[in-house]
Order: structure tokens, then C-alpha cells, then sequence
């Protein structure tokens, strides 16, 4: 059994919106923070990048540049669930998304250990 679990996802038309969903599914497990990452056509070879992340304390997420004013990350504690709104969605912003979840706080971040099997956004111009 995995750790996260994640849902959502899909083809959409430039402008429209998606919601992806990321529960955490071992009931031992606690983490401090979920995040979302993505990995774009043609960039395995690269690390996933960074899309926005929240902590179970704090309300307010983090977000890329890319992504700020267009995508809400936001969370659900007693279902153990985070999700990622995005809206005005661009050709660019497809990619493979991935869920994680960090129990270790390494600096004012943190470090990702357990993922999702990730899932296809596309969107077509």
C-alpha cells in the first residue's frame, strides 16, 4: 500500500479548469507538508518541478512563479486530503502531476519522500 493516493486530472481546453485530489492513505503515516510537482513532455531527464506545496498548520501555500494567481493548493485535515485547483489553464501547464508528502523538515522547506503515481494533465490549445 502507498502512502498517497492521488485522483483528478485529464484533457481540458486552454482557460478551463481541473481539480487534482491527494489523500493521504496509510493511516499511521503523518506527515508536515503535501505538495504538487509536475514533469512536462521531453523533461524526464529533469527533476520534477515544483508547483505548490501547503502545510497541515499553515493555510497559506507556496507556489511557483508559473503558476501564482491560477492555481489553489488548499487542504483537508480530518480527510487527510490537499487539492490543487488550477484555473485559466495553459498548453504549457501540461505535464504528468505528482502528489507528495514530506515528513522531514530540512531548513524553512521540506523533503519529499513519498509520492503519488502521478497523473496527466493535458491541455490542448
Amino acid at each position: 500500500q502507498g502512502h498517497v493516493e492521488q485522483s483528478g486530472g485529464g484533457l481540458v481546453q486552454s482557460g478551463g479548469s481541473l481539480r487534482l485530489s491527494c489523500t493521504i492513505s496509510r493511516p499511521t503515516f503523518s506527515s508536515w507538508a503535501m505538495g504538487w510537482f509536475r514533469q512536462a513532455p521531453g523533461n524526464e531527464h529533469l527533476e520534477r518541478e515544483f508547483v505548490a506545496e501547503i502545510s497541515w498548520t499553515d493555510s497559506a501555500g507556496n507556489y511557483a512563479d508559473s503558476v501564482k494567481g491560477r492555481f489553489t493548493i488548499s487542504r483537508d485535515n480530518p480527510k487527510r486530503t490537499v487539492y490543487l485547483q488550477m484555473n485559466s489553464l495553459k498548453p504549457e501547464d501540461t505535464a504528468l502531476y505528482y502528489c507528495a508528502a514530506a515528513d522531514k523538515k530540512v531548513g524553512a522547506g521540506y523533503e519529499y519522500d513519498y509520492w503519488s503515481h502521478g497523473t496527466q494533465v493535458t491541455v490542448s490549445s
